[in-house]
């Protein structure tokens, strides 16, 4: 096994940063998010964009 093989998931080494690892995007909990809200405006490259939860706990988003 070479060194990169026997690296953990998550550690990362130089040489997988240089090969254009992938990494895991941040999680934010939609209870966070929302708090006591139905919907959220969130602001993107200059646009509004809506986030919202249905009635059955589904998100919509619409710009």
């Amino acid at each position: 096994m070479t060194k990169s093989e026997n690296t953990p998931i998550g550690n990362k080494s130089d040489s997988n940063e240089a090969a254009g690892a992938v990494t895991r995007p941040n999680q934010i909990q939609s209870s966070d998010l929302f708090a006591d809200r139905q919907e959220v405006e969130i602001l993107h490259a200059g646009e509004t964009y809506r986030l919202r939860k249905t009635r059955t706990g589904k998100l919509i988003l619409t710009k």
